[in-house]
């Protein structure tokens, strides 16, 4: 009889909390503008090539509509969508040597 009580306790499953951020640290999250990916430009920048360069399209903001150019790090593919701290900054053309 105690076998079959513990095996019933064992099999539901485990409820765990997440602790939530202070409301200083969920805001800073979601800062920014929202923008997506719609071209990634072939050749890559940085020391070691890490860094990506693509063709954004900005859907918040006073910016709305405005398509730039932003260096990234990191996986990305068209129609990914990210956050920009600010659309006046936009990355130069890569340039072959």
């Amino acid at each position: 009889m105690a076998d079959e009580k513990d095996n019933k306790q064992s099999s539901a499953p485990a409820q765990t909390q997440t602790p939530l951020a202070p409301k200083e640290q969920q805001d800073k999250i979601f800062e920014g503008y929202l923008a997506e990916v719609v071209e990634v430009i072939k050749g890559r920048t940085g020391i070691y090539g890490e860094v990506r360069q693509v063709m954004c399209k900005i859907i918040d903001g006073k910016d709305r509509g405005r398509v730039i150019r932003r260096n990234l790090t990191g996986k990305v593919k068209v129609g990914d969508f990210i956050r920009l701290p600010d659309t006046s900054r936009e990355a130069k053309q890569i340039r072959a040597r």
